[in-house]
């Protein structure tokens, strides 16, 4: 099939790679041409694993290529997928809509024939119909479907959540749309992924009914490290003892410093204001937003105790910027709020990412950026561990102590044990254990 993906960042990009390696012919498009040259050259302007190799594959076989011009790759197409932007607006929360509508007016002036114009973006419910009257008033003459075609990708694991996904789901009524869709993920279809068909408006709800549900995982199991940290009990016993019940599960049961990253902070808000509008409000949800933005700052406290209630003048290492490993996005990353509060007590920090430090330098300024993890330990009088990345999980514990000024080692990821920590001689802290 031909398929036009409007929108080259990072959904529209794995996306369009996958379905390139699928055997379908993609173009991508994006008006950055910046973007586009770096693409056309086999480079990735965002960091995941296995994408750039996926990507020059594709190019080489000639199945995949990329354009600032949107005429040619909407006219060709079977499908069009809509994988723009939407960011939260500032101050009232809603997602920013403005790409998606002009790139539906764009697409409805230059479409042939009939095309299915499926809306991959993460959007509030009735977004779909909106884009359905502008393309009819913008073409009255155009021959369409709009499908809601939601995506489930994890930073980190994109590829493999494309290729082996839990389920795909598809909002529309017309089943010429779903014949178009089911060729499209034939691929899928035969490997007996679950493909869930629903309107349109139960296709939007469910991506955000479904990031809603994993932020309120985390923020409970936050919670109730909190609790373990004043009763004296040990959260990731309580976890696995929940976890093991099928109808719970394990997964985003860790506890942490917080969610962040591009999905789950804008997601739960614009759900929230959605439900606000509609006179239905998600009271839960208001509260995860709420704790998990206090949880932040509760984890700079945590690191200043752990400095014996003072970092003024004192230097604090840093491991890990991104929100969570195999990523470089720094959006609502915990470690942006934990880092400026330390700045604020009047600490200096030094930090090591192995892939986060160009992206942080745009939100964290007044910060040592380090090689490596020892470079970042020298002469530090505590180290913090904020991101879970795979190097820091067997760290040469005995240099570290050497190179620290005071062997104080915050621990927001629980990646070390209690017992090993202190047989060490460190002054440990984790979240929500024993210490």
């Amino acid at each position: 099939m031909q398929v036009a993906m409007i929108g080259a960042g990072y959904v529209g990009l794995v996306s369009g790679v996958c379905f390139a390696d699928f055997g379908h012919q993609v173009i991508c498009v994006d008006k950055d041409p910046n973007k586009i040259n770096v693409l056309e050259s086999g480079g990735i302007p965002i960091y995941e694993p296995g994408l750039s190799n996926l990507t020059q594959k594709n190019i080489k076989e000639k199945r995949l290529s990329f354009t600032t011009e949107i005429k040619e790759a909407v006219q060709s197409a079977d499908t069009v997928f809509i994988a723009v932007g939407t960011p939260s607006r500032r101050g009232d929360g809603f997602a920013d809509l403005s790409y998606v509508y002009a790139a539906a007016k764009e697409v409805a002036e230059i479409i042939k024939g009939y095309t299915v114009i499926v809306i991959k973006s993460t959007v509030p419910v009735g977004t779909g119909d909106e884009v359905e009257n502008i393309i009819r008033k913008t073409n009255p003459e155009a021959e369409f479907d709009v499908v809601s075609n939601p995506e489930f990708l994890r930073e980190g694991a994109a590829i493999e959540d494309f290729k082996r996904p839990d389920r795909i789901v598809i909002g529309t009524s017309s089943q010429r749309a779903q014949d178009v869709m089911k060729q499209l993920y034939r691929p899928l279809y035969i490997n007996e992924t679950p493909i869930v068909f629903t309107d349109r408006r139960t296709s939007e709800l469910i991506k955000y009914a479904g990031n809603a549900f994993l932020a309120t995982k985390i923020t409970f199991i936050n919670e109730m490290a909190d609790l373990c940290e004043k009763v004296g009990a040990n959260v990731q016993d309580i976890a696995k003892g929940i976890g093991l019940d099928g109808r719970i599960g394990g997964k985003f049961l860790h506890a942490g410093p917080g969610y962040g990253g591009s999905c789950f902070p804008k997601d739960t808000l614009a759900v929230t204001r959605t439900a606000k509008e509609a006179g239905s409000p998600l009271k839960i949800i208001e509260a995860v937003i709420e704790i998990n933005e206090t949880r932040k700052s509760d984890m700079a406290d945590k690191i200043i105790a752990a400095c014996a209630g003072d970092v003024k003048g004192k230097t604090i290492a840093v491991l890990g910027l991104a929100f969570k490993p195999n990523t470089d996005d720094m959006r609502d990353s915990p470690s942006i709020p934990i880092i400026n509060k330390l700045l604020q007590h009047g600490a200096s920090v030094r930090a090591y990412d192995p892939e986060a430090m160009e992206q942080a330098k745009k939100h964290l300024t007044d910060i040592t950026y380090c090689v490596d993890v020892y470079d970042t330990a020298k002469q530090a009088d505590a180290l913090v561990i904020i991101t879970e990345w795979d190097q820091f999980r067997a760290l040469d514990l005995d240099r570290i102590k050497n190179l620290l000024t005071a062997p104080i080692l915050v621990d927001l990821r629980n990646i070390y044990g209690p017992d090993e920590m202190r047989e060490l001689g460190f002054h440990y802290t984790s979240i929500g254990r024993p210490t």
